[in-house]
């Protein structure tokens, strides 16, 4: 008997295999972060508390209740809505108005991955230890080859083959304005690491935002990696990671998105920032000093600031921290912006867009992040009802 042919259907099914795993790390994240998602995540956590386990909820910091204040403004509220709703990906929005209270939010409890948002806790930690005494801007800080990490880092042609001493002032304001992944893990260590920033958000009672254990552990754990000193310059961590199964990649990168060790909730953000405004975070000398640094920000000019164009914009300012993550096959990660939108009659609104992932183009995120600033200054120019 000639051998049997198998069917054409299961001959060409491994075709399908690519589009699988392109799709996990997304179908994923978007699964957890769902209604049903929560749902399985809360009835694995009460029966672990149960069998007296006492596991915590992977979403439990994105559990945040919905502050209590004065309704947002209608017009407002539907536009930031829509704006969420309609986008193709995972998106997070909060306006926040520091003088007023009302918040309008789009999936604001959720935590997304932050990225380099995350630098501004360090920032907030550090300014803290400076009020108190602890820590001075002029302190001096020695750089090598050891201290590099993973990705930006402007910094490293300073250090070249040698050493760079600086302080403390310059390398902050090379991780606020440049977003210098080194200079931002020297002041981490400085201030006692994850546990140290930790500490600060408890003592302030900042809820909603976790801290990775620093850049490079974070970055390796996304690819399924380990960290190596080889990834601190070169293309060698491209070309290792690259090297991964997709299998592999496609199963961290899920990992990461269902339960990010840097998540953080766009409310907890804008919550932080209107506090930072108000001057009951840090010092006065100090609120005014970070803010400055952030108006400064070279990264991400079509982002949030993106939206400032135009006659209705003039005069207004938008302070503001980027934080952007790691690609897989067509799948973007932790694209994100925050900061406060200031308007030329000094009001102020904290804005968070935070995109987990999508798999639209730059140009589209950009746009829609743009679109949010454009309704905010829309709202108070136009004199929208509630603004």
């Amino acid at each position: 008997m000639p051998p049997r042919r198998r069917p054409k259907r299961r001959r060409y099914l491994w075709l399908f295999l690519p589009l699988l795993l392109i799709a996990l790390p997304f179908g994923l994240y978007s699964w957890l972060q769902s209604d049903s998602g929560q749902a399985a995540v809360r009835t694995v956590n009460t029966l672990a508390a149960a069998d007296g386990m006492g596991n915590r909820s992977l979403m439990e910091e994105g559990a945040e209740p919905v502050p209590q204040g004065p309704p947002a403004p209608r017009r407002l509220a539907e536009v930031v809505a829509a704006l969420g709703s309609d986008f193709d990906g995972d998106v997070g929005i909060a306006v926040r108005s520091v003088e007023k209270g009302w918040v309008a939010a789009h999936k604001a409890e959720r935590l997304y991955p932050q990225q380099s948002v995350s630098k501004l806790w360090v920032a907030m930690t550090l300014l803290d230890r400076v009020d108190a005494g602890y820590i001075s801007l002029d302190d001096s800080v020695t750089l090598t080859q050891a201290d590099l990490t993973i990705f930006h880092q402007p910094i490293r042609k300073r250090i070249g083959s040698g050493s760079y001493t600086t302080d403390i002032g310059d390398l902050f304001s090379l991780a606020m304005t440049r977003s210098d992944n080194t200079a931002n893990d020297a002041l981490f260590r400085r201030v006692g690491g994850q546990s140290g920033v930790q500490a600060f958000l408890a003592e302030q009672d900042i809820a909603g935002v976790r801290i990775s254990p620093g850049e490079k552990l974070l970055q390796v754990a996304i690819a399924g990696m380990e960290w190596d000193d080889r990834y601190s310059t070169g293309r060698t961590f491209w070309q290792e990671r690259d090297r991964l199964s997709k299998r592999k990649r496609a199963r961290s990168l899920g990992a990461y998105l269902a339960d990010p060790m840097d998540g953080a909730t766009p409310m907890a953000i804008t919550d932080a920032l209107a506090r930072l405004q108000r001057g009951e975070l840090l010092s006065e000398p100090s609120s005014a000093y970070l803010i400055d640094l952030m108006t400064q920000s070279k990264t991400g000019p079509k982002r949030l600031r993106g939206g400032l164009a135009g006659e209705q914009a003039v005069g207004w300012t938008l302070p503001h921290k980027t934080g952007t993550g790691q690609d897989f096959e067509k799948l973007s990660t932790g694209y994100n912006d925050v900061g406060l939108l200031i308007s030329p009659t000094g009001q102020h609104y904290a804005l968070a867009v935070m995109i987990g992932a999508t798999n639209r183009p730059v140009a589209e995120r950009q746009e829609l992040m743009q679109a949010v600033t454009r309704a905010v200054v829309q709202c108070e120019a136009e004199g929208w009802p509630g603004c």
